[in-house]
């Protein structure tokens, strides 16, 4: 066996020719210290048991080589293995069932519909590279071998690789009700965290002077609030209290609603924009148009609450469109990709084209600016929404600012 996966890796070509001796004998010592047949896969318990008995002679590098090393023999040993024949027709009606099952869990648990495109692409992705293995035969090992496929095979980023793997342990957790909690570290990338592009003050305000319209005012509330793209876009008129300047946004990323601030600047701007939404609001009304989208727990305790003017879109869409879970024809939000082109046009425009920006740098501009003008990191990642401080920790590192007033001793 060990002879077919250095052929393997020859013909591969993903591991250097001078390497392939040293994983080979990984492997062979590894199979040996576990006293285990070549032939057979080894349990992430049995791995973890070698790379500590390793780690005591060896040096880091050299237990990372042999975990990766492992890692490409577990998923050559995969594909060599050959699946019991089933009743195919069965076994997708099985997959069928579990797909529509998926879908219900995640309109449940309120995750949006680009997510729920996200999870159910990745479980097709997943019920192709398993075959015709039943749904209920999964295990933690199959998760480990699908990660692998989409690094070693594929090679697929390392964010992708995490996205594929929450999809599929969702899948696991709340559809097939299996325990996959030993697999999950053994196959999560890690990713090498990069700083994010910020634009200063200045640069801010020359993007805002090139736009106009309602794209001008959805940049600078983004910008104004520290919103994600789709925070900004899904606003109802319920969320924004010009009378507190507050905004309340209900239920955003992570399934948690938080308050920000509301700029003085756009109050006026704001009001304006309101009125005409509210004649749209009440077009709609004199033509009986189904109520807006709600989320789950407002729509069943008023089925008319859709129609009300408080749940109505700050921004809404200036076209009907057919909602694709109940195909129900009402008006929606504004599409990102609006904004987004509005704001491309208008970054070229300024003159700053040199520097990689997106409607979503506008929110990483806003944490920054407040870090530089005093204000601490806890109000800056509630503002933010940040469950982990340490994500928000990453703008000390952009900041232009000595945030701890530290001096050298060389000045003393």
């Amino acid at each position: 066996m060990l002879d077919q996966f250095q052929q393997y890796l020859l013909k591969d070509g993903r591991v250097k020719d001078n390497d392939i001796p040293y994983y080979i004998k990984w492997i062979s010592d590894c199979y040996s210290y576990i006293n285990e047949q070549v032939e057979h896969r080894l349990s992430s318990e049995q791995k973890q048991q070698f790379f500590k008995h390793l780690a005591e002679s060896q040096e880091d590098w050299q237990v990372k080589q042999a975990d990766y090393a492992l890692r490409l023999y577990d998923f050559f040993i995969s594909s060599q293995q050959k699946e019991p024949s089933t009743d195919t027709h069965k076994v997708n009606n099985e997959w069928d069932i579990i797909e529509d099952k998926a879908r219900r869990v995640l309109s449940l648990r309120n995750r949006s519909f680009r997510t729920e495109k996200s999870y159910i692409s990745w479980l097709r992705q997943f019920r192709g590279f398993v075959g015709t293995k039943k749904p209920q035969g999964l295990a933690g090992v199959d998760l480990q071998n699908f990660i692998v496929n989409l690094a070693v095979e594929r090679k697929l980023s390392v964010s992708t690789q995490n996205q594929a793997l929450n999809a599929i342990v969702f899948v696991y957790r709340y559809v097939l009700n299996i325990n996959v909690e030993s697999s999950i570290d053994a196959v999560k990338a890690k990713s090498k965290r990069s700083l994010p592009i910020v634009l200063t003050v200045g640069e801010t305000e020359q993007i805002f002077e090139k736009m106009s319209g309602v794209q001008r005012l959805m940049a600078m509330l983004t910008y104004g609030f520290g919103l994600r793209i789709a925070e900004c876009l899904g606003l109802r008129i319920r969320d924004i209290d010009l009378e507190q300047g507050i905004v309340i946004l209900q239920a955003g990323k992570g399934g948690n609603d938080r308050r920000t601030v509301l700029p003085e600047r756009l109050k006026d701007d704001l009001i304006q924009h309101i009125a005409q939404v509210r004649l749209i609001y009440e077009s709609d009304r004199e033509q009986n148009i189904r109520g807006v989208y709600l989320p789950d727990a407002p729509y069943k305790k008023h089925q008319d609450a859709g129609k009300e003017w408080d749940w109505f879109w700050l921004f809404p869409s200036q076209n009907f469109s057919v909602d694709p879970r109940t195909l129900i024809v009402r008006r929606h939000h504004m599409h990102p990709a609006s904004l987004q082109r509005a704001f491309k046009a208008a970054v070229q425009k300024a003159g700053i084209a040199k520097k990689q920006v997106s409607v979503h740098t506008l929110r990483h501009s806003f944490a920054t600016h407040l870090l530089e003008s005093g204000y601490d990191i806890r109000t800056i990642q509630e503002l933010l929404g940040h469950k982990n401080l340490q994500t928000t920790m990453i703008y000390t590192h952009v900041s232009s600012k000595n945030i701890l007033s530290v001096k050298s001793p060389l000045d003393k």
